[in-house]
């Protein structure tokens, strides 16, 4: 990289300040100690920046990565636990071998496999839990219980509610919408912190604080619990795939935008590098965030170097970190929640049911899986790809065969993909037009419209016409499909007709 630019520094910097209160949030989020959010952003920012692929990508904690953290360690130990802990890094480092292995081997085409009804559909309904999951900090009630449950436990104790921590969230919520009002850089977020802090602190308030951060540097370890290991495998995956979704999204958005090059693989390596450095910070698995990536972009940055300038700063102001200590929960509760309410595409959702009916039911579905599984928010994802693929098997089973007479001709039009499952269809309609039309004495199956036959379904195929032809009817292929292979055509050579 060449060196940075006055707009990578006062990017860099200017992310940084936006990134420290969302890392703690997002920590929160993911069932760790807020600390470790600062963990979290430091060296995976600083080093993911040696590998982007797309200069304006920004890499930390983010709200989807870290609600899949929580439900993928919600069953292992208590949140916030030693055990949690390290369970926590154990997923990064996962996650990070996981990713760094699909770039090196420049399979970062999967972060595509996802098909967009199913990142829709669980994004609303990750952004469902999320806010609930924040509702008894907004109110600072003390519950117990799984996500909705504490959530309904807390909005039926209104008696409980504090309205000094709903006043820190109301206030925080006022700076960071309108503060766009104001300048599409202003601060909000930092504000908002700075702001609830001395007002914490100096006013005496008694409600839920951040509490306790430790000053020191991170604490650099490789002690893994690997016993968990076998647990997390399929979590990590998860993570792997539905996490490296939101990274991409942006870096090609941008990247269209000022038309520049992206690569997914070098992205996926640099994704990668980010959770490894994560997991030996001891902190959790990150992501590109889509908020300070907008940021770190309006902000002036022009190489990848601003990345590694909010990591660098990040490093560098963690020894202040103490100075949070007086934070009202209720202000990261509500950060967390305007940054969510942004992630959802409103706009895919209602486009879906008028583009496509079955689509539309697999982002449905998986909301709907999303949030019954909560905090289990990965199964939604499984059910999702389960739901997307058996929607196109139905569709890849439907082959419209409508026969055409022409005095004693059968001319057959298939339309659809033909393989050996669809095969028969095409027979079942011949067979239908040959009871009910004794006197056809050629049948002619034009493939025209096949948008594709593999050799399975050409072996299929050339068995139907050999039973035809052995019932005395004069049978003809034509339109084999200009894509289909050698072996398709030798399957069909004597029956094809030109």
């Amino acid at each position: 990289m060449s060196r940075p630019s006055n707009g990578d520094l006062i990017a860099g910097v200017s992310v940084a300040l936006v990134a420290i209160p969302q890392s703690l949030a997002y920590a929160e989020l993911a069932g760790l100690p807020a600390q470790y959010g600062l963990y979290a952003t430091a060296l995976p920012s600083l080093l993911a920046a040696l590998f982007v692929s797309s200069r304006y990508l920004q890499t930390g904690p983010v709200a989807l990565t870290a609600l899949l953290t929580l439900g993928a360690l919600s069953s292992v130990a208590e949140p916030g636990g030693r055990d949690y802990i390290q369970s926590a890094a154990l997923l990064a480092l996962l996650v990070g071998l996981m990713r760094l292995l699909l770039g090196v081997v420049r399979a970062g085409r999967v972060a595509y496999v996802l098909s967009e009804p199913v990142v829709t559909g669980f994004t609303a309904g990750a952004a469902v839990v999320i806010i609930a999951s924040q509702l008894p900090k907004i109110f600072d009630v003390d519950v117990e219980g799984r996500v909705f449950v504490a959530a309904v436990r807390a909005l039926e104790k209104p008696g409980e509610w504090s309205w000094t921590a709903m006043a820190f969230a109301a206030a925080t919520v006022a700076l960071m919408i309108g503060g766009r009002y104001v300048h599409r850089l202003f601060p909000g977020v930092l504000v908002a912190v700075i702001a609830g802090v001395l007002v914490s602190g100096f006013g005496g308030y008694e409600g839920s604080v951040v509490g306790d951060i430790d000053g020191g540097f991170i604490p650099l370890s490789l002690n893994f619990p690997w016993s968990e290991a076998s647990s997390l495998l399929l979590p990590a995956a998860v993570i792997a795939l539905v996490g490296f979704a939101e990274p991409a999204a942006i870096a090609r958005t941008f990247a269209a935008a000022d038309r520049l090059p992206w690569n997914a693989n070098r992205e996926m390596v640099s994704q990668g590098v980010a959770n490894l450095a994560s997991a030996v910070s001891g902190a959790f698995p990150v992501g590109g965030s889509f908020s300070r990536s907008t940021l770190n972009r309006m902000a002036g940055a022009t190489s990848p170097w601003s990345g590694a300038v909010t990591g660098a700063f990040v490093l560098v102001v963690l020894p202040l970190a103490p100075l949070l200590e007086d934070l009202p929960t209720s202000v990261l509760g509500v950060i967390v929640i305007v940054v969510v309410l942004h992630l959802v595409d409103v706009r895919e959702m209602v486009r879906l049911p008028f583009g496509s009916f079955p689509q539309a039911l697999v982002g449905a579905g998986t909301t709907i899986s999303t949030i019954a599984f909560a905090p289990r928010v990965e199964r939604g994802v499984l059910v999702g790809i389960c739901l997307a693929v058996a929607v196109h098997l139905y569709r890849e089973m439907q082959v419209l065969a409508p026969g055409q007479l022409e005095e004693d001709r059968l001319v057959v039009r298939p339309k659809g993909v033909m393989w050996f499952a669809t095969v028969p269809q095409l027979e079942r309609v011949v067979r239908e037009e040959l009871a009910g039309h004794p006197d056809i004495a050629t049948v002619i199956v034009d493939l025209t419209g096949v948008g594709r036959l593999d050799y399975s379904g050409a072996v299929a195929l050339r068995r139907i016409l050999e039973r035809l032809t052995a019932g005395g009817v004069v049978v003809s292929v034509v339109g084999i499909p200009p894509s289909a292979s050698a072996a398709v055509r030798a399957e069909l050579d004597y029956y094809e007709s030109t």
